[in-house]
């Protein structure tokens, strides 16, 4: 056959005039479509994206995952919330109100991590296929066999030491685990893999840098083949953000900005000058997101604002800070928010995890959504939609000019579940005699003058995770009753990866902290019933068939809780606080249940290192498996505890007179007090303390404790406690002169 080179040139020519011409139209098309779009958008608090928009925005794939199916946890605890919908709920029954008296430790194991008071252990253990996966504070990850507490293998990571970008002290909240992998997310802002039967590092990814503010404290959530993060560091002037990435290779699949960008829906809500304050507004994410693989989102919440407190630099609603998300888990399109705090300037941003659950409400099945935050209301919501579920009422609050204050703050329909307003009565009953401030409640402006207010910046509800039970259909919730006094200090300039706070934000020196368990009913946000406690709640929720919670405690104790009443049915005490949520699974048809108690420095609890593992008729001999790094995990040394420590030498000569007492501090004080002795999370302002500026005091303090302070006196030297009280006293409490 012969070809005409002028034929085929004419034909090539035609064709491509036809492709340019059909590119051409379909250009138009997108561009009237996008038009239409834009010109029907409409400026409301939360937006819903039609199924057939989703499938659009998706490629053509329906994030939805009918497949996907959520059970309550039983047999094993395999995601942090125990489900998608982070319910915390196990239908396992064997341990119940007629058993618990049978219940004992069966093994103890101790994972070998520091007891230096900057380390705060959090995490939730999660259970699969007999193997039990926990990290320490300082991001260890171990595998333990749930059965018998023996080390199974280790993964100790290297992280800066004086990794300084971290508000709060060095925690992690914990691992993931599926296809084959064990998936953490460090401190120093990185996302790892390990694998599953080894703990052999398959892949490592920077997810951001530390130096910059970035951190990671969450657990890391697996779902459908992508594991989702996001970064901590509200106080040092980030820019949040939500990650998911590929779960086999360890790539970025999409990210999602808690900010917007002026350009952006909602970006008006920041004020668009020369300072660019939404490049480092903050909105951190702290907690492992919830997913719905029916509807195809995954929900969780932002942080707080930045600088924390002083509003006068951000003018507007400050979207997406203390709000509510949803997202397409596939492609991370917004879908929907609920913002709890406008233009926050009292640090209640929600950090509690986000709950799902389905409820019938007015004879009518309901898709629900809860979340606890630090303002002391539980936020309940109807998932598809982000709408109120039961109620939540926009009211007018107390103006300040110079914070550019919301004109109206929502206010949910029920009870709050802690004190949310300073009375006469409280001062009187708790503030020290010479109390001459001035008092408010929530939403009170501050400006220079400091007020005093319920809630602190502590909650309401912190980190710690709620539960919800099918069977009372209770939402179970841990709070904080505190003082704080903020007021104004002289203007904060962003320095890249320096703290970013805005004002003076002041525990109330010597006044009492207390804790609140409650049990609110999800149909009408009333409380059911509520316990009350003279320090923090601060450890988390397990909710059980076996009409049971489990909940711990400051002084070491795991307290067993009748779930209908709130009745206290059983305690174990453990050697260190117990702060961090206990879960339970089942091996060999007996159930067990765990707890990491290992302290925690914001509730002032003492340290340990150790794995409680119970069950019925448990038969632990009082000698703690040693897991750490030195030992095969079989060995039956003696371990050490918060009460006996590893002796150590940090007294040696040194050309600076505080370089001794500043790492003591550093590894020690910090978290509570703050760097350089201020903006702490629990502790009094060390540069305006009256204690501060005496030697023997801050001694006494140090050794003895105070109200809401553990005692260093069996954890330091006496060295030890010299040169620390040395740099409190001869640093920082001139630091303001």
């Amino acid at each position: 056959m012969k070809f005409s080179l002028s034929k085929v040139l004419l034909f090539s020519f035609v064709g491509i005039i036809i492709i340019a011409g059909l590119a051409f139209y379909a250009g138009v098309l997108s561009k009237k479509s996008l038009d239409e779009g834009k010109a029907g958008e409409k400026d409301t608090g939360f937006i819903v994206k039609t199924p057939t928009e989703e499938v659009d925005a998706n490629n053509g794939r329906d994030p939805s995952q009918p497949d996907i199916k959520v059970e309550f946890a039983k047999e094993e605890w395999v995601t942090h919330g125990g489900d998608y919908f982070n319910r915390r709920f196990s239908e396992l029954e064997e341990i119940n109100l007629e058993t618990i008296g049978d219940l004992k430790p069966e093994w103890v194991t101790s994972l070998g991590a520091s007891l230096d008071m900057k380390f705060s252990g959090e995490a939730t253990p999660i259970v699969v296929d007999g193997v039990m996966y926990i990290a320490t504070a300082e991001n260890d990850v171990l595998a333990l066999d749930a059965k018998t507490g023996e080390k199974i293998w280790e993964y100790r990571p290297e992280i800066a030491e004086k990794l300084n970008t971290v508000c709060c002290g060095w925690t992690t909240r914990g691992v993931a685990v599926a296809d084959g992998k064990v998936f953490a997310g460090l401190l120093d802002a990185r996302l790892i893999a390990l694998d599953q039967e080894t703990g052999e590092l398959l892949w490592e990814t920077e997810v951001a840098n530390w130096e910059e503010g970035y951190t990671i404290t969450s657990a890391p959530l697996y779902y459908n083949g992508k594991v989702y993060t996001g970064v901590a560091g509200g106080e040092y002037g980030i820019r949040g953000r939500i990650m998911a990435y590929d779960a086999e290779y360890g790539h970025e699949v999409w990210r999602w900005y808690t900010i917007p960008t002026p350009y952006e829906k909602n970006g008006d809500t920041w004020p668009d000058d020369e300072d660019k304050n939404w490049l480092h507004g903050g909105a951190p994410v702290w907690n492992t997101p919830a997913v719905d693989p029916e509807l195809g989102y995954i929900y969780f919440v932002t942080g707080n604002t930045a600088p924390d407190l002083d509003g006068s630099k951000r003018e507007g609603d400050n979207l997406y800070a203390n709000s509510i998300v949803a997202l397409n888990a596939e492609t991370g399109d917004y879908a929907w928010h609920f913002q709890q705090v406008h233009h926050d300037i009292w640090d209640l941003d929600p950090t509690n995890p986000v709950i799902l659950f389905d409820v019938e409400i007015d004879g009518k099945k309901r898709k629900a959504l809860g979340e606890a935050g630090k303002t002391g209301w539980i936020y309940f919501l109807d998932r598809e939609t982000g709408e109120p579920l039961i109620g939540i009422d926009e009211k007018e609050v107390p103006q300040l000019a110079e914070q550019k204050t919301s004109p109206t703050q929502p206010f949910p329909k029920g009870d709050s579940f802690v004190p949310q307003t300073v009375t006469e009565e409280d001062v009187e009953r708790d503030l020290s005699d010479d109390f001459e401030g001035t008092i408010g409640s929530i939403f009170t402006p501050f400006w220079e003058e400091p007020v005093t207010l319920k809630p602190s910046a502590f909650g309401g509800a912190n980190w710690p995770p709620s539960a919800y039970s099918p069977e009372t259909e209770y939402f179970y919730v841990l709070g904080t009753d505190g003082y704080i006094a903020l007021s104004r200090m002289d203007e904060d300039i962003y320095e890249e990866g320096s703290m970013y706070i805005g004002s003076i934000m002041v525990p109330v020196s010597d006044a009492p902290t207390r804790g609140t368990i409650t049990a609110m009913d999800v149909k009408t946000n009333t409380i059911a019933w509520q316990v009350e406690w003279d320090t923090n709640a601060y450890s988390g929720v397990l909710a059980t068939s076996g009409d049971l919670i489990f909940v711990g405690h400051n002084d070491g104790r795991l307290i067993a809780f009748n779930a209908k009443t709130g009745e206290e049915v059983w305690s174990y005490k453990t050697d260190a606080g117990a702060n961090a949520p206990s879960v339970t699974y089942e091996i060999d048809g007996e159930q067990y249940l765990s707890i990491f108690a290992a302290g925690n420095s914001l509730a002032g609890s003492a340290h340990g290192d150790k794995v409680y593992t119970f069950k019925l008729d448990g038969k632990w001999d009082g000698t703690p498996i040693d897991a750490s790094e030195k030992s095969d995990g079989k060995s039956d040394e003696k371990v050490a505890t918060s009460n006996d420590p590893e002796d150590s030498d940090t007294t040696g000569s040194t050309s600076d007179p505080y370089e001794v007492g500043l790492s003591i501090y550093e590894g020690n004080c910090l978290s509570c007090h703050g760097n350089m002795g201020e903006n702490g999370h629990n502790g009094p302002n060390l540069q305006l303390s009256k204690l501060a500026e005496n030697k023997d005091d801050v001694i006494e303090r140090i050794k003895n404790g105070g109200s809401t302070m553990p005692a260093f006196g069996t954890i330091l030297s006496e060295e030890e406690i010299e040169e620390v009280a040395r740099y409190v006293n001869e640093v920082l409490s001139k630091a303001d002169e």
